[in-house]
């Protein structure tokens, strides 16, 4: 039946002896040992090399490293926001190093003109791979995460979507929804009401979470969440998930940090329900983009009015398809999609804590909420336009010094993708008494942009500089002009090339409540100032530090107000 080469290829499933399987899995395995063990001997190699032998930062200031394997970061974890750089700068100098994980070397700088060349150099200094990744992870290849050409090219599709005229439409949508949520702790306030007092306590982050929410939801994609209402929201519950408190510092999360894309390979508690968050992000995003473009077909047949509305998804879009962008510009339908969670990223968690802070300020001091107010009702109406809320100049200072102390996102990291050469504008010292008016950085190098820092830097805005004190923008000192910052002499937006694409919407929104609330409200602290603490997810958010299971948390006691004409 069978011929001799028909015999052949069946004794290849001949079963093998135990021993000749295991020395074929040797043979195949030994190359590849040897491979990976020259690698990682390559890789020891050259960490000792650039960390040790020939860092040029070596002999720069800084803190004495408690810990090998964690160096300065539990210090820095285990601290308020800032705090801990803070003390660096004033016992170091603005120009230091610290030590990371594992003994790396990060670079640290409060030196403007230091910082305005890596934040006007974005083709040099990008984000760290790793942080892109877990942002991705996250966010998708949106704006905030993208490098190099592929961000230039989504911004300038974008940018339209963001310009005054643009925002100046959206403030309706603002107002409207500030007075809707002055109704509901309107009615919280009733509810809670006992005798003659009208007071409730209220967790202001979760009526402002639902408010931005329901903002973005309009503004961004023409879509209605409805959160104030209560109706659930599975979007919210996602950000909740994604954004809250930061797990504590353990080997674990150094491992993750430095496996990258194969971080899932050693799992930590959470990750299910992020997997879990994210994909209802993404099925939600691919729910209006795939909206938003079978309106589009539509619309361009006759059908449909929806793109002659003004929401950012409808004018990416419009953007996207303009003969005015070249065919191999255009973002594509992922990259499209990658905008939609950066979208509710940037126009939901930043204004709604923002704003948080912006209250929290007022509430510690009822004189500034006064003189506030009083501003606030020189206006007539309860729906003031764009400029209106751009002509109330206390309005702007109180907006501006939360913005400076109270910055949503405290840093960011860079790391250089090439060697560079960074100017200084205050020379230093380093350990060998080497006078430095530049700082020389190899390829890998990561720094820290302290906003945070800066913002609140003694030499920019004088010994009071952590104060909150809103009249200091009458007289602006001359060295915040030197800031890099896009927006108001701070850093809080960013600079360059990079800075926050919606800064523009964000204060505008930010304005429109609180002008909305602080005519309505008075508002007082609901704990002592020492029960609030901040804790950093991607940005800062409050928690009561003797409940930091109960999550993030801004509670304040809510009192209508009377005005008297």
């Amino acid at each position: 039946m069978f011929s001799v080469p028909d015999l052949v290829p069946l004794r290849a499933f001949a079963p093998l002896s135990s021993s000749a399987i295991l020395n074929a899995v040797v043979q195949l395995l030994t190359p590849l040992a040897i491979t990976l063990g020259a690698y990682a001997l390559y890789k020891a190699a050259t960490f000792v090399w650039t960390e040790y032998i020939n860092n040029p930062l070596k002999n720069f200031p800084g803190p004495p490293s408690p810990s090998w394997i964690y160096g300065n970061m539990r210090q820095i974890w285990d601290a308020e926001n800032s705090v801990m750089h803070e003390q660096w700068i004033a016992e170091y100098g603005s120009t230091i190093k610290y030590k990371v994980f594992l003994g790396m070397t990060r670079l640290f700088t409060t030196d403007l003109k230091a910082i305005n060349h890596v934040l006007m150099n974005s083709q040099v200094y990008q984000k760290p791979e790793q942080s892109r990744f877990f942002l991705s992870r996250i966010l998708g290849d949106g704006v905030l995460v993208v490098e190099g050409e592929k961000h230039r090219e989504q911004r300038r599709v974008m940018n339209p979507g963001f310009g005054a005229s643009q925002i100046r439409e959206l403030t309706e949508i603002f107002v409207e929804k500030a007075l809707e949520l002055r109704d509901v702790w309107a009615a919280e306030v009733q509810k809670q009401a006992q005798g003659e007092e009208q007071t409730a306590r209220i967790n202001v982050l979760s009526g402002l979470s639902k408010m931005t929410l329901d903002v973005i939801g309009l503004a961004g994609f023409d879509y209605k969440f409805n959160a104030l209402q209560g109706e659930k929201s599975e979007l919210n519950e996602a950000f909740n998930t994604l954004f809250s408190t930061r797990p504590a510092m353990s080997m674990i999360l150094i491992l993750r940090g430095l496996m990258g894309r194969f971080s899932f390979l050693v799992p930590v508690e959470g990750d299910k329900a992020g997997r879990q968050a994210k994909a209802t992000m993404d099925r939600i995003g691919n729910q209006l983009l795939n909206e938003s473009k079978a309106a589009l077909e539509k619309a361009s047949e006759g059908k449909d009015e929806r793109f002659k509305k003004r929401d950012l998804l409808s004018l990416l879009l419009k953007a996207n398809m303009s003969t005015d962008v070249p065919q191999n510009q255009r973002m594509s339908d992922q990259d499209v999609l990658a905008q939609v969670p950066t979208f509710l990223v940037a126009g939901h968690e930043t204004t709604s804590n923002g704003t948080t802070w912006a209250l929290y300020a007022l509430s510690l001091r009822p004189d500034i909420q006064s003189k506030l107010r009083e501003e606030l009702y020189t206006i007539s109406t309860d729906n003031p336009n764009m400029d209106e809320l751009n002509a109330l100049p206390y309005l702007d200072a109180i907006v501006r010094e939360t913005l400076r102390i109270h910055s949503p996102v405290p840093s960011t990291m860079r790391a250089a993708i090439k060697d560079d050469v960074i100017p200084v504008g205050t020379p230093f010292v380093d350990e060998t008494g080497r006078v430095r008016d530049s700082i020389p950085v190899q390829k890998g190098q990561t720094l820290l942009i302290p906003i945070l820092a800066i913002n609140r830097s003694t030499e920019i805005w004088g010994p009071d500089a952590r104060e909150f004190k809103p009249e200091r923008w009458e007289s602006v000192p001359e060295g915040a002009g030197a800031v890099p910052g896009v927006w108001g002499n701070i850093l809080t937006f960013l600079g360059g090339p990079r800075a926050c694409i919606g800064y523009r919407f964000s204060l505008v929104e930010m304005k429109a409540l609180l002008f909305t609330l602080i005519r309505a409200f008075e508002f007082k602290l609901a704990v002592s100032p020492e029960e609030i603490g901040k804790k950093t997810g991607i940005v800062q958010r409050p928690v009561l530090i003797n409940d930091l299971k109960a999550g993030n948390q801004m509670p304040l006691l809510v009192t209508p107000y009377v005005h008297v004409l």
